[in-house]
């Protein structure tokens, strides 16, 4: 099985591999990109934080499909999206593949030359859901939680704070209680110690992604409280504008596409598809057949509603400065072709 070249390099690394290819005068000498060794390929460098969300760039690597287009992609992965933007705008990186967090709308509003190319995965609205809100299973048994709305006050985990794209998602599924993050205690948590935190009461709830919601449930440490609503999203690839106006901008979206193909139906859960998720982002593969599916949209547009909530939720948190981004500005104009 044709694969793209791989590389484990964390957020240093990268910025020392991108001032290396700098330095040489390597690769990135070439107008689209750089040229594998065969001088056939264009090197895109893509930033991504490991999770079964973006899937499609997994399939579309692992299956081929950016060496169809011409394309040899090399993944870097990173800790959070918020980190790895400002990579695509200097032009270390061609690509991110992350959660949108306040700081990107922050740093658009003052010109921060970044566009948002592709939606990712988002959540079903079904139970069980890729994406919940899980709270402890000692305060539910003990009934001291029953619904959303006895998380008033209480600690709620997300990671990266209420201004990362988990803050959105808690947002988006308070507010089918009335509530808003001004309701909770949002504490920042990384999503592997979500469970501890939960277990050892450090926090009442956390906003988890899968597979970890359920590895927490299967472990008897919570229970899936609320979901976000159907649609709800807050991930997607985020472009450079250097490389956004690059016909390998055009391809590389072209593949991530055909990978999403690949996810659509009863077929996105397929064996094949599974382990390749499973290499990608480091989880069990039994865990990962046990956890539903997220949907991706076939062309993964941008979903401008959902940028649109997702600035407004911000900025009634109190997290955006004063600069309004607007939306049809943020989004490039290649979803399709």
């Amino acid at each position: 099985m044709p694969r793209s070249r791989r590389s484990a390099l964390a957020l240093l690394p990268v910025l020392a591999l991108a001032a290396a290819s700098c330095q040489s005068g390597g690769d990135r000498s070439d107008p689209e990109g750089s040229a594998a060794s065969g001088g056939s390929l264009t090197t895109v460098r893509v930033a991504h934080v490991p999770s079964t969300l973006f899937a499609p760039l997994y399939l579309a690597d692992a299956k081929g499909y950016f060496k169809e287009q011409g394309l040899d992609v090399e993944l870097s992965k990173v800790k959070t999206g918020q980190d790895a933007v400002p990579l695509a705008a200097s032009g270390k990186v061609d690509a991110v593949a992350a959660g949108f967090s306040a700081g990107l709308f922050n740093g658009v509003a003052k010109g921060l030359g970044v566009k948002v190319a592709a939606s990712m995965g988002a959540s079903t609205g079904e139970r069980p859901s890729p994406t919940a809100l899980e709270v402890s299973k000692r305060l539910v048994d003990s009934k001291k939680i029953e619904n959303v709305d006895d998380l008033r006050g209480r600690k709620v985990a997300v990671a990266g704070g209420e201004g990362a794209a988990g803050g959105y998602q808690l947002a988006a599924t308070l507010r089918q209680s009335g509530l808003t993050l001004k309701d909770v205690q949002v504490v920042n948590v990384a999503i592997p110690d979500m469970r501890t935190a939960l277990a050892e009461g450090g926090v009442d709830a956390a906003l988890a992604p899968a597979p970890f919601t359920t590895a927490m449930e299967e472990g008897g440490v919570a229970v899936a409280l609320a979901v976000p609503p159907k649609g709800t999203s807050a991930t997607g690839v985020v472009l450079g504008n250097a490389f956004a106006g690059k016909p390998a901008a055009r391809k590389f979206l072209a593949a991530l596409r055909k990978g999403a193909a690949d996810l659509q139906g009863p077929g996105r859960s397929s064996d094949e598809n599974l382990r390749i998720l499973a290499e990608a982002t480091g989880q069990k593969l039994d865990v990962l057949r046990k956890t539903p599916p997220y949907q991706w949209d076939p062309q993964l547009k941008p979903d401008t509603a959902q940028l649109s909530h997702q600035q407004q939720a911000y900025r009634d948190a109190g997290l955006l400065d004063d600069g309004q981004v607007a939306i049809r500005d943020l989004v490039a104009g290649l979803a399709e072709g």
